[in-house]
């Protein structure tokens, strides 16, 4: 048996889930089809469908490990008790690098996409939640937390849009801590 086949027969569905969010992270989500991953991961078209009858399968299959991902750091966050501690640690998150933001940016670019539609309609509903959470412990009335919560939401969009470049080179993000505290003041009231 070749060193492909053997290869190919190694592989899992993770696998092919992983290489396709890097696929899209680096060209975007029309970017993610069977040959080029299986380029990328040194194999051949039959390994994939082992593990996906189509592409649509794996673009599903890809869209909800990110999900899972997401969700997964969210709840790290929402462990934190301090909703003030809270907030800053996202707004520290959302200025690292990481290869997240640049999938969701790519997701934005494709959400007439149904798939993509719907995997972006749950993580807004969650992230405006976890928000509108904070900002309620943080001591604002329903209309007020909402309002902020989606102000704040759309703050993250226009960040990622505009540190873009800087997340896909990785070149670190000039005044950082600065901006991190400027948010605070501006979004969190003081109680």
């Amino acid at each position: 048996m070749t060193e492909t086949a053997l290869r190919s027969k190694r592989l899992s569905a993770d696998d092919w889930t992983r290489e396709a969010l890097a696929q899209m992270a680096e060209q975007g989500v029309a970017a993610v089809a069977v040959e080029p991953i299986a380029r990328r991961l040194n194999v051949t078209k039959g390994s994939f469908y082992w593990h996906f009858p189509s592409r649509d399968a794996l673009l599903q299959a890809a869209l909800e490990r990110w999900e899972r991902d997401e969700q997964a750091a969210y709840g790290a966050l929402e462990s934190i008790n301090d909703a003030g501690k809270r907030l800053r640690a996202l707004f520290q998150l959302i200025t690292q690098h990481n290869k997240t933001h640049i999938i969701y940016s790519e997701l934005l670019k494709a959400r007439e996409h149904p798939s993509v539609q719907a995997v972006l309609e749950h993580v807004l509903e969650r992230r405006i939640g976890f928000l509108f959470a904070s900002f309620r412990q943080a001591g604002l009335n329903q209309k007020d937390a909402l309002h902020r919560a989606r102000m704040t939401y759309a703050v993250y969009v226009g960040f990622l849009q505009l540190e873009q470049p800087n997340f896909r080179s990785r070149e670190p993000i000039e005044g950082a801590d600065a901006y991190i505290n400027h948010m605070m003041a501006t979004l969190i009231p003081t109680v």
